[in-house]
């Protein structure tokens, strides 16, 4: 499956470090293309993207910047006064985008955010606008009118214009997305209060999507007690921790188990091959 993301932010008041309004597009897990309102450019996020010239791509972003930049000013503004604020630090929010699946069958939708809550979401099924708060009552309702159709231009723009788009960069990064790093893997301890507690480290792997556990006498799989979120490295890859406490005695029983694509079979990581956790 293969997913084209598109997250907008707009604020009220400017802080420093963070523009005014910003637009993020994303394939799959790559920044492909990110505009601010402190630069005024839409530029491409990855070495692939510079294959062709934005504009003579007609671009999304590229072409409505200007457009979505003054709609998120004025959006902002519409929602204080309808949860009747006067000032204050607000922020506004839009993420949309389509997944193509193996099948050739679409997944589409559109969450409208504000102040980190669902404002309007649309309803793919039917193409129809559902308040997310009371507040937004009055802007589904204009939206969901015969007069104004937001919802068939959504329609066009998920279905057709945004699928053709995913297809279109899909081909231009194909060699970058479809590619495998197998992970590494090591085994950090660290003791303390009569408990060691065994870390789990795999590292350096692409794509995201990675299984980690801990496994007792070379059979059992044991749940961890803790884990990080799968995280990016600098270099486009990933790594995640998952940590398992024993008692110190016992220690010896576990292996550290990592399965992924870029893996012929199962990596094992030993106990025995288990460093100090710094």
């Amino acid at each position: 499956n293969h997913l084209l993301h598109y997250s907008f932010t707009g604020v009220s008041d400017p802080v420093p470090g963070l523009p005014m309004f910003s637009i993020v597009q994303f394939l799959d897990d790559q920044t492909t293309t990110k505009y601010n309102s402190d630069t005024g450019e839409t530029r491409p996020g990855v070495p692939w993207m510079d294959k062709g010239d934005l504009e003579q791509w007609g671009h999304p972003l590229y072409e409505h910047t200007g457009w979505w930049k003054m709609a998120f000013k004025h959006n902002v503004k519409t929602a204080m006064s309808r949860f009747n604020q006067t000032g204050g630090f607000h922020v506004t929010q839009l993420m949309y985008g389509c997944e193509l699946r193996s099948d050739n069958s679409t997944r589409l939708y559109y969450r409208y955010g504000y102040d980190g809550r669902d404002f309007i979401t649309l309803e793919t099924d039917r193409w129809v606008f559902e308040p997310g708060v009371y507040e937004a009552q009055i802007s589904t309702q204009r939206w969901n009118s015969e007069e104004d159709g937001a919802g068939q231009r959504w329609k066009h723009i998920l279905g057709v214009r945004c699928v053709e788009f995913l297809k279109k960069y899909f081909d231009y990064g194909r060699k970058e997305l479809e590619r495998k790093v197998a992970p590494e893997g090591k085994i950090l301890t660290r003791k303390s209060n009569g408990v060691t507690a065994l870390h789990c480290y795999a590292y350096g792997f692409y794509p995201r999507e990675v299984e980690v556990k801990w496994v007792k006498n070379g059979q059992d799989t044991v749940y961890y007690d803790e884990a990080t979120p799968i995280l990016p490295n600098p270099d486009g890859t990933y790594q995640v921790i998952i940590t398992l406490k024993v008692s110190p005695e016992d220690e010896s029983s576990y292996s550290c188990h990592v399965d992924h694509s870029g893996l012929v079979e199962e990596l094992i990581v030993p106990w025995g091959e288990h460093e100090p956790y710094e």
